[in-house]
């Protein structure tokens, strides 16, 4: 393949948003960035090889530098097919894309394609079963970008569409440039093996085999480059787990050699390169002003640097810095089932065929390329798919090892001082083997002061998109739904008109598929809730019997003593009896003064029995009907109207009605008969006087 091709396949993945300028000598080190002492972990727990579904939080330990913390979060996250392409939204440039990332529930995959180390036979051989995982892998709201050694990770693209990448990769499956032809190479190695010809006989026959080991030094210095600007820019763009799927067949490793820097009988020792006038323009230049190539000086030059290079060093700081970056990789080696690591026939070096590679030789530089994949793969938490045939097989372990684990979230112990902390995750049942990230590097105050100034610095000039902040933060929970939750809440807290001593707290539960596997559930479960203060002080408890076949449960929670505004801890577990395996979920949240927070839904339709049900699930049919109530405490009328997710008001009716409830509460509701609506996110927006209150939903089909 060309190399013109390859800027193409670039160009396709990640959109006209300006050339690729290769990955610079030096990346900046962004700033490591999370909230406030929140750490997030997802866990993978196999035993023999195949993932363990069954276990709960009390399973569970996090120690962070040697210090047990608590589990505030517990999740057993479940990956379903990717479903239709059609309603998802692509980001329109590389900034929208990058907002995209903040999404914390969706998913980041990156398709490293190391062109420079796969032949034209590989990537031909994994665009079949790459595309088919991909079909498999990439969730609705899960964001994928692909890169190539010869691009900077900044011009990465993420989208939701996986279907633009399966066509590129079908369009330009010769991808792979190992031991491409001398005349698609690109200039520098076009100069090398013009510097250093293979020659049959002659005193300049000792500089045989020189130009292609030049290349291959390159060819894989620039590669783990790509690869440390790709990782320090994923770390620097979220705190989540970020999975790297590369092809490649792995690398050699170079270490110094002496021997390339040489004496050679037709080019002496390696010196600077020539200076010369250029007869164009009359300026200095180190180039040939015939080819505008690098002058056979510069050649001289860089064999020698080439021949210091020590890449093991840098493989070894590579996977310091995936971990510090909560990045897994995934290699891929497309050759399937190796013999030999080098071809018969090398064709990017002119004149005679390069010196034969001996057996054992061979044989080592096969066993480096295999380790080094398997190491990159054990070191960062991922999998390796390596010396095997069943390609689609493979594929579908890493399918598998990236639809279901689970996802611990506490808040560290640990200071705000700038330095790496260590997790370790253990499970106490015997037999399971865990891998999950091994540390993550800490803020520091001053880092949090200013990030907490600049996010107040960029909102002080947006009064024009307040609307538009408002809309983005009511639909950006609906991003959730591409998961299979075993519990899913919604709160809504407020104060009673005849009562502003304290405030009142409603909750609403909904089993998820995750947590139904078998008959007990359908049996019917008990649901406990406990509301608690930052200092651990217990406020309220609540506990519901759930009937048999029912999924919800609403529960209005009465303090044992006043709840004043601020910041709460809701936890609420759900169990089908002591055979069961609970399923529970944390959720903090803050009670403004003298106002409302949250909202509740009901769903009605031929699933409820035409009766008004209590949902936690935001996902409604076109059949149904949705209602929303908020609790308030004031006597104006409500209006209320609905919006598409880009804010614009739609010509469907919705009913709008204040009631008020025998224990005190009075609530504002919105109805809507949703047969009218196409698939997708919507705005129910409901006012009373100057307050305006908006609960997204989502229609499905």
């Amino acid at each position: 393949m060309q190399v013109a091709g390859v800027a193409a396949l670039a160009f396709l993945c990640f959109g006209a948003f300006g050339p690729s300028q290769g990955p610079p000598d030096q990346p900046p080190r962004p700033t490591f960035r999370t909230e406030a002492n929140y750490v997030r972990v997802d866990v993978f727990p196999t035993r023999n090889g195949a993932p363990v579904g069954d276990l709960t939080q009390e399973d569970f330990e996090v120690i962070e530098s040697g210090a047990p913390q608590r589990i505030e979060q517990f999740e057993h996250v479940i990956i379903r097919a990717a479903g239709p392409q059609d309603p998802r939204v692509e980001p329109n440039s590389v900034a929208e894309s990058r907002s995209m990332l903040e999404d914390r529930r969706a998913r980041v995959f990156v398709l490293f394609l190391d062109t420079y180390d796969v032949e034209v036979e590989g990537s031909h051989n994994i665009r079949e079963p790459l595309v088919d995982a991909l079909d498999r892998v990439i969730g609705q709201d899960d964001l994928v970008g692909v890169m190539t050694p010869e691009m900077k990770a900044s011009d990465i693209t993420f989208a939701r569409k996986r279907t633009t990448i399966d066509g590129v990769l079908t369009r330009y499956w010769t991808w792979g440039q190992r031991s491409r032809l001398i005349q698609d190479a690109d200039p520098e190695e076009q100069q090398y093996g013009a510097c250093y010809p293979n020659v049959t006989d002659g005193r300049c026959v000792d500089q045989n085999g020189i130009a292609a080991e030049m290349i291959d030094r390159r060819r894989e210095q620039r590669t783990l480059d790509a690869l440390q600007d790709l990782v320090r820019f994923l770390r620097g763009v979220r705190e989540e787990r970020k999975a790297i799927l590369a092809i490649t067949d792995g690398w050699v490793l170079f270490r110094p050699n002496d021997r390339l820097k040489r004496q050679l009988n037709c080019h002496g020792v390696p010196g600077p390169p020539g200076i010369g006038i250029d007869p164009r323009s009359g300026k200095l230049t180190a180039k040939d002003p015939d080819n505008g190539l690098p002058s056979a000086g510069k050649c001289e030059i860089d064999r020698t640097t080439l021949a210091q290079i020590d890449d093991e060093r840098a493989f070894r700081d590579l996977l310091d810095e995936a971990n510090q970056a909560n990045a897994s990789f995934y290699p891929v080696d497309p050759r399937g089932l190796v013999g030999f690591d080098t071809p018969l026939l090398r064709q990017d070096v002119p004149g005679a065929p390069a010196p034969q590679v001996s057996l054992h030789a061979d044989a080592a530089m096969l066993a480096s390329r295999l380790t080094s994949l398997r190491t990159l793969a054990e070191a960062t938490d991922g999998l390796a798919i390596v010396n095997s045939n069943d390609l689609a097989g493979g594929l579908g372990k890493v399918v598998t090892d990236l639809s279901a684990y689970y996802l611990l979230g506490y808040y560290s112990s640990g200071k705000l001082d700038g330095k790496f902390h260590s997790i370790t995750v253990r499970v106490k049942r015997p037999g399971v083997q865990v891998r999950a990230r091994r540390g993550y590097l800490a803020s520091t105050p001053a880092a949090t002061t200013a990030a907490a100034a600049a996010r107040a610095a960029s909102a002080a000039p947006a009064k024009a998109s307040a609307e538009t902040v408002a809309l983005e933060t009511a639909i950006a929970p609906l991003a959730t739904y591409a998961r299979d939750v075993p519990l899913r809440l919604q709160v809504a807290a407020g104060w009673k008109p005849a009562d502003s001593a304290s405030a009142a707290v409603w909750v609403v539960g909904e089993l998820g598929g995750a947590a139904t596997v078998g008959e007990t559930w359908n049996e019917g479960f008990d649901a406990t809730v406990t509301l608690t203060n930052p200092e651990e002080t217990t406020m309220a408890t609540g506990r519901v019997s759930v009937v048999r076949g029912a999924r919800t449960f609403r529960i209005a929670l009465t303090p044992s003593q006043p709840l004043s505004a601020g910041e709460y801890v809701l936890r609420v577990g759900a169990r089908a009896g002591p055979a069961a395996i609970p399923s529970r979920e944390t959720l903090r949240f803050t009670i403004p003064a003298s106002d409302s927070f949250g909202a509740l839904f009901l769903r009605r339709g031929q699933s409820t029995g035409n009766r008004d049900v209590p949902t936690a699930d935001l996902r409604f049919r076109r059949t149904e009907q949705i209602r929303v109530e908020i609790p308030t405490v004031s006597s104006d009328a409500p209006s209320a109207r609905l919006l598409d997710r880009a804010g614009k008001p739609l010509a469907v009716p919705v009913a709008a009605a204040m009631r008020d409830d025998n224990d005190g509460s009075r609530w504002c509701t919105a109805q809507l008969a949703l047969t009218p609506l196409a698939p997708g996110d919507y705005v129910i927006e409901l006012s009373e006087g100057i307050k305006r209150t908006l609960a997204a939903f989502r229609v499905v089909p």
